[in-house]
């Protein structure tokens, strides 16, 4: 591990100074993924900016919204009784991404920022665009099993971790952000990147901006809710193909819905047009169908992640199925 600079500033404005300071200097909270990235060689900041002693970790409901701290922990934030009663969806999705010492440790702000787990971003002998811009894409005709079938492009095939993120696309949330040109809110649709041509960018982040909260409005998903992960083990790893389903019923007719897949992007992949296709049909397994066939256009597979294309529309199935409680 290279030799850095370690700082822990107690004010916000001093934080996002120091960051701008030093070009590749890095926040750090839970460290739960940067620390990895900086033993693997991956990451070599010069400057880390321990921003642990900010006031960003509470969690508090106020106008119709639900702010979560970006400090919050994650599993302080499954746990929360605001956060099971109003947003049961990012509870499970919380609990399904890690270990309890894993949630114990990582926070919100960092959960959203995780880079991918893609192993040739992570082996540094290896091509990686999003490690090193202009190197190649070791995965395209390499080991893809793991990797996207929506999205992608000819520099960048990996797909983003993190299950949390599923969940927040899917209940609209929006991300709070304080930077060198003051604050501004950003959809949390908008936050991710796809790769395009510049698959080392994965946010849309400015340089120097930090994540404060991010806010969940009150919605109808209260109930009718599952966040499904498919995985290869039972104990924790990351998801082959997840599902945010949400649910909201008058009797067995849907009246609105919300869907969002992970493991199939190099962003959390809202369903749109597949929760539109949902709204006034009646809650059934033929309705459910319908709707992974709309959601599965477009999709492409590689040598090893064929499994994909069935996986996928079988886990939305399955989701909303137990979303609405149907046999």
């Amino acid at each position: 591990m290279n030799q850095f600079q370690y700082l822990r500033p107690t004010k916000q404005q001093a934080a996002i100074e120091a960051l701008a300071r030093t070009p590749n200097a890095q926040f750090i909270a839970g460290g739960t993924n940067l620390l990895d990235l900086m033993k693997r060689g991956v990451l070599e900041p010069p400057r880390l900016i321990d921003i642990n002693r900010l006031p960003l970790g509470k969690i508090e409901r106020d106008n119709g919204r639900l702010r979560i701290g970006a400090l919050a922990l994650n599993g302080a934030v499954a746990e929360d009784k605001q956060v099971l009663e109003r947003q049961p969806l990012l509870a499970q999705a919380l609990n399904a991404g890690a270990s309890a010492q894993l949630r114990n440790m990582a926070t919100v702000g960092g959960n959203m920022l995780q880079r991918t787990r893609c192993s040739y971003f992570y082996d540094t002998a290896m091509p990686c665009n999003k490690r090193e811009p202009g190197s190649g894409c070791g995965a395209l005709e390499g080991y893809n099993r793991m990797h996207a079938i929506f999205g992608f492009s000819d520099k960048c095939i990996a797909v983003h971790p993190s299950d949390m993120s599923v969940a927040l696309v899917a209940l609209d949330a929006t991300v709070l952000i304080s930077g060198p040109k003051g604050d501004r809110r950003l959809p949390f649709a908008d936050l991710h990147r796809l790769p395009g041509d510049t698959p080392q960018k994965d946010t849309n982040l400015e340089p120097g901006e930090l994540i404060t909260a991010v806010e969940i409005p009150d919605g109808p998903f209260t109930k009718n809710v599952h966040y499904l992960k498919v995985r290869e083990r039972a104990s924790y790893a990351f998801a082959l193909v997840s599902v945010a389903a949400a649910l909201s019923l008058d009797g067995n007719t849907i009246k609105d819905a919300r869907l969002a897949m992970g493991g199939v992007a190099h962003k959390p992949w809202r369903l749109a047009e597949a929760e539109k296709s949902l709204i006034g049909k009646p809650a059934t397994e033929a309705t459910f169908r319908q709707a992974a066939d709309i959601a599965m256009q477009g999709a492409k597979a590689f040598k090893h992640n064929s499994y994909k294309l069935r996986m996928a529309p079988n886990s939305i199935i399955q989701a909303l199925k137990n979303a609405a409680s149907v046999a």
